[in-house]
């Protein structure tokens, strides 16, 4: 009889794209200390991580955000690999007194090996990630270096590719218009 992590090391892989981010505390911190934890989850491991990015708030208040997107390779389908990103929130201290409050911790499955799904708790893609500078700023960051060491995809199943992200001049004016800065600072 295999045991648990035998059989999931066992189990088909999936790209899977997190968006990080809060706005309250050592968020630089807690965001390093978030994709340490995802790489502890049920055999998965971190494929890329993209630069850490400040963000005015979108429909939302409080000080400024930090966010980062990271690419995992998991076994965990989507609703298990949320459970992992919820308990990690709650472990760093995630409360939600009302929608969009200030967060130390915010992780949002974006995109998971290409399933598409509309029923809570989770809808796939992230409804909202084409139309947002914080998601799509790190994660073209993201599939760019996966896209450039294509061996850490073998065997994996669908990869969002930059095809399917818009294109640089409308990124651009998402930036501009939602306030979006890149950080200079190790992630």
């Amino acid at each position: 009889m295999q045991s648990s992590g035998a059989a999931l090391s066992a189990a088909p892989h999936f790209i899977a794209y997190i968006g990080l981010g809060g706005n309250l505390g050592d968020v630089h911190t807690r965001l390093r200390q978030a994709r340490d934890g995802m790489s502890l989850f049920p055999s998965t491991a971190v494929l890329a991580s993209s630069p850490l990015y400040r963000t005015k708030p979108v429909d939302a208040t409080g000080p400024d955000y930090i966010n980062a997107v990271i690419a995992l390779r998991t076994p965990l389908g989507p609703l298990e690999l949320l459970s992992c990103l919820q308990a990690l929130e709650i472990h760093h201290d995630r409360q939600r007194p009302y929608v969009n409050a200030p967060r130390t911790l915010d992780l949002d499955v974006l995109w998971h090996g290409g399933l598409q799904r509309e029923a809570d708790p989770l809808h796939l893609p992230h409804p909202r990630m084409l139309q947002r500078a914080f998601v799509l700023e790190p994660l073209w960051d993201v599939v760019q270096t996966l896209r450039c060491q294509p061996s850490r995809l073998d065997g994996l199943f669908p990869v969002l590719m930059a095809e399917n992200l818009p294109d640089a001049g409308r990124r651009a004016i998402l930036a501009q218009e939602q306030g979006i800065e890149r950080l200079d600072q190790p992630f």
